[in-house]
């Protein structure tokens, strides 16, 4: 059984010759670029320096050695810009405050303050407001609100969303289909599409990180008040966003085709560690129709599976998710309330994938020992893994300061467990 293959049946919650592995293929299963460079030097790898695949959350770039090594089944199809708005291309050397060198794209453009921050700058434009800091002796960048006043009676949704997304360009979709075909022919992995906007509310995007200039509630906190103080607004921009998406779907689908088993189509977080942040019925009210009509047109034009991440104490919502179309759960935070793996595999597991829950991010792996971090992954795997429906990947991406003797003792324990 190739990976393909492997993840095919996993994802159709039928058993597989062994447990599917993924590592960075998307935003939210990755790996911190100091401890994806360990990693590296750990398995024996020739010394090379780290490309930085997202510079938001400082995620090194997974490469071929290292999935052959690790035996990973995935790879992302991601768009060519990243979440600040410029391109992944013209790498250049750059290092973090811990030494590792690492590459950046080009237009990574920082400056540096007097007490030593780091900011970075919308599509690396330095002659407007930086829109992230990496706080000194950091691992990563923080998003600046750059909220400026508004009228509530001059909130318009169509500002918002002209400056957020926009219908795929010839270019955009040209360079999906070419990637597409290369992964597809040049590899036997999973191939998962991370370039779909439609995670509505993502509060990562509400400050417009890519954005010069942002319009309307860029302030995450009044973005969520919005929800009560200004529904209409709210509403608006995912009715727009969602028109976009739509379009957007059947142009990346007639460019890459079948060629992807998984679509990444929302990252917004709906729990916090102990509860939800909004209640069952603003879900229904404000999101659950927005999925439903995405993954409707999904499940109806293409084979695709649809994955869905929220972070924290999400199971308030499962029987919605269901009923909306979610295929796929990431990252299963099972450190968080009433989110027991015993119990979401018991009730849920003939409806949902759950991909991640493999081991805990917060507590286990970085500050556990390997033995601690063995008994845990070979636990999750008894649970999650019977019956299929399963794809191994820590809870969220792998920290910085992981002792790496705690990675190597989870992929070890992955790549040796059986029935």
């Amino acid at each position: 059984m190739n990976s393909r293959e492997r993840i095919r049946k996993a994802i159709n919650h039928q058993e597989t010759d062994r447990i599917p592995l993924d590592l960075g293929s998307t935003l939210v299963t990755g790996i911190q670029a100091s401890t994806y460079a360990k990693l590296r030097q750990s398995l024996g790898l020739k010394d090379k320096l780290v490309r930085i695949a997202d510079p938001f959350q400082m995620l090194g770039e997974v490469d071929m050695e290292v999935i052959g090594k690790l035996g990973i089944d995935t790879i992302g199809l991601w768009l060519p810009t990243n979440v600040f708005g410029f391109k992944n291309e013209n790498w250049k050397p750059w290092k973090l405050f811990d030494g590792t060198k690492v590459m950046v794209p080009e237009k990574f453009t920082t400056k540096r303050d007097d007490e030593g921050n780091i900011y970075l700058y919308p599509e690396g434009d330095m002659s407007v407001s930086p829109c992230a800091k990496m706080p000194q002796d950091g691992y990563y960048f923080d998003l600046l609100v750059r909220q400026e006043p508004f009228d509530e009676r001059s909130l318009n949704p169509e500002d918002w969303v002209n400056q957020q997304y926009s219908i795929f360009s010839e270019e955009t979709l040209r360079y999906l289909e070419k990637k597409a075909d290369e992964l597809y022919k040049n590899t036997d992995l999973c191939i998962v599409g991370e370039f779909i906007d439609a995670g509505f509310g993502d509060i990562a995007m509400v400050p417009g990180p890519a954005i010069k200039n942002p319009m309307g509630i860029r302030d995450p906190i009044k973005w969520i008040t919005a929800h009560i103080l200004y529904p209409d607004y709210i509403k608006g921009i995912f009715e727009l966003q969602c028109e976009i998406a739509l379009k957007n779907l059947k142009l990346s689908y007639e460019a890459v085709g079948n060629k992807i088993n998984v679509i990444i189509v929302s990252e917004t977080d709906f729990g916090t560690q102990n509860a939800p942040f909004i209640s069952p019925d603003m879900y229904r009210e404000f999101y659950k129709p927005f999925h439903k009509r995405i993954n409707d047109w999904i499940h109806k034009n293409t084979p695709w599976k649809t994955f869905y991440h929220s972070c924290g104490s999400i199971v308030a919502f499962l029987d919605d998710f269901i009923e909306a179309g979610v295929d796929i759960l990431n990252p299963v935070q099972t450190s968080a309330k009433y989110m027991d793996p015993k119990i979401l595999k018991e009730k849920y597991g003939n409806k949902l994938v759950f991909w991640g829950g493999g081991v805990d991010t917060q507590r286990t792996l970085p500050f556990g020992t390997p033995e601690e971090v063995r008994r845990e992954v070979k636990e999750r795997c008894q649970i999650f893994g019977k019956g299929g429906g399963f794809v191994f990947n820590t809870i969220h991406n792998i920290q910085s300061k992981v002792p790496i003797e705690n990675l190597m003792a989870m992929f070890q324990t992955v790549k040796e467990f059986r029935f």
